[in-house]
C-alpha cells in the first residue's frame, strides 16, 4: 500500500482531485481539515482544550464548536492560530497515523491518501511515500475562491500570503498535477502519474 501527501495552495482545487482518485482507484482519502473537525467535536480530548483555551463563546447552543466563530477568532490573529494549531495539529497527526496503520494491517487498499494543508511545514514526510503538488495559478486560485466560497479580495490576499510559494512547493513534491484547465486533462495527468507510481485504476 502506497501513502501519497496531496499539497498545495488554497484554491487549487485539491478536492477535485481526491473525489477522482477516490471513485477510480482502491483508495482511502484522509482530510486533515476533516480530521481536525473531528478532534473538536464534543467528548475529543481537542474539544476540552479548545474551550478551555478560547472561553465558552465559541460555543453553540447545544455546546459544540461553532467553527466559525472559532475561525473568525483566530483568523487575524496569529498568536490565537498559534495556540489552536498547537492542540489540533498533533491530534490530527496522531489519528492519521493510527489510520494509515489499520489500513496496512487490513490490507485491502492500493493506496491511502494525505491530504493537508501544511503537509510540508508539519512534516508528514514521514507518513507518506512521496507529495504531489496540485497547482494552478494565482489569478485562477483567486477567482474559484471568490466564486465558490465567497470570499473577498481582501480575505483571498491575506491567506494565500501566509502559504508556501509554487517554487517552495516543487522543491519538495515528487509529482506535480496542472490544474489550471479542463478536468479532461487533469484526470489524464493523474492517470498517467499513477501508473509511473505503480498504481493502477479499480478496472484495470
Amino acid at each position: 500500500m502506497k501513502v501519497i501527501g496531496i499539497t498545495g495552495g488554497v484554491g487549487s482545487g485539491k478536492s477535485t482531485i481526491l473525489e477522482y482518485i477516490g471513485r477510480n482507484y482502491n483508495a482511502r482519502v484522509i482530510q486533515a481539515d476533516k480530521v481536525g473537525h473531528l478532534m473538536m467535536e464534543t467528548g475529543q480530548p481537542g474539544y476540552y482544550q479548545v474551550v478551555e483555551t478560547f472561553g465558552s463563546g465559541i460555543l453553540n447552543g447545544d455546546q459544540t464548536v461553532n467553527r466559525a466563530k472559532l475561525s473568525a477568532l483566530v483568523f487575524e490573529k496569529p498568536e490565537l492560530l498559534a495556540k489552536l494549531e498547537k492542540i489540533i495539529h498533533p491530534a490530527v497527526k496522531t489519528y492519521i497515523v493510527e489510520e494509515i496503520d489499520k489500513e496496512r494491517e487490513a490490507g485491502k487498499l492500493s493506496l491511502v491518501l494525505v491530504e493537508a494543508a501544511l503537509l510540508i511545514e508539519d512534516n508528514y514526510r514521514v507518513l507518506c511515500d512521496e507529495f504531489w503538488y496540485i497547482y494552478a495559478s494565482d489569478d485562477i486560485r483567486r477567482e474559484r475562491l471568490k466564486r465558490s466560497r465567497g470570499y473577498s479580495d481582501e480575505k483571498v490576499e491575506r491567506i494565500m500570503a501566509h502559504q508556501l510559494s509554487a517554487e517552495e512547493y516543487r522543491r519538495h513534491c515528487a509529482k506535480e498535477i496542472d490544474n489550471n484547465g479542463e478536468l479532461s486533462y487533469v484526470y489524464v495527468q493523474i492517470d498517467r502519474k499513477m501508473r509511473e507510481s505503480g498504481i493502477r485504476k479499480r478496472q484495470e
